[in-house]
């Protein structure tokens, strides 16, 4: 049964993206639309994800957010309209969205039944997952940024968390949580701090869909990583 609604699956992505990429093809020379389609389509189709597009730039400026914030923090990289709870696995909705807007950044909603992660500077990151990998610890996708990289691990609550928190000693403010209610910019989207972001590791889907860490097995080697980064302190940054 699994195998026959993966082909399903397949057949409907084929027909989305034949449908929706071939009206911006003429527009789109690079075929960055075509990618950004596929990776969403995949989330939502495939790994069942729940997606939902950017707000992206403003026009041919790729400094200034599309949002009214004229100082927006994150620009291209948030929700607007529609909003985060508009996020949806539903493939015809996600290639409805596209469709019009095929520049958009991929956003996840993370929580509920949906993927959580853990980000921190990229250099402390890689030394963590290093020293992860040398523990023998399975580890899920890790999404990287120019400047930052998010584990992704299996949905936790925000209790579940408070409560692991609270036994640390220390937590550096570099360390992010990105549980209910957050969202996380997926590959091949642009980042807001300039560059694209790309799968550091790569999904992998087996019987069971893709395999996620609990938070509790990473959160010790991503603080100690973490406190020597860039902006430690001990007040958390969400």
């Amino acid at each position: 049964m699994r195998e026959i609604l993966g082909r399903r699956l397949q057949r409907l992505r084929d027909r989305l993206k034949s449908r929706f990429s071939t009206s911006t093809a003429a527009h789109d020379p690079d075929g960055d639309a075509a990618s950004l389609l596929d990776a969403a389509l995949t989330c939502a189709s495939v790994w069942q994800w729940p997606v939902l597009p950017g707000v992206g730039r403003a026009g041919s400026d790729s400094a200034r957010c599309a949002c009214p914030d004229p100082d927006c923090v994150v620009p291209g990289a948030h929700p607007f309209d529609p909003g985060l709870l508009a996020a949806t696995s539903d493939p015809r909705m996600v290639a409805w969205w596209w469709a019009r807007r095929p520049a958009a950044p991929v956003l996840m909603a993370t929580g509920g039944a949906a993927p959580c992660a853990v980000s921190l500077p990229a250099v402390a990151a890689a030394r963590a997952v290093v020293r992860l990998d040398a523990q023998g610890m399975r580890l899920g996708p890790i999404v990287a940024t120019p400047t930052r990289w998010s584990l992704l691990v299996a949905p936790y609550s925000l209790e579940r968390l408070g409560e692991l928190l609270y036994a640390k000693d220390h937590v550096p403010s570099s360390l992010r949580f990105h549980g209910e209610g957050g969202y996380l910019l997926l590959p091949p989207s642009p980042a807001s701090g300039g560059g694209h972001v790309h799968w550091e590791r790569e999904p992998s889907a087996g019987p069971e869909g893709v395999r996620l860490p609990e938070v509790e097995e990473l959160v010790h080697a991503l603080v100690e990583a973490s406190s020597g980064a860039p902006g430690g302190g001990s007040r958390l940054a969400y």
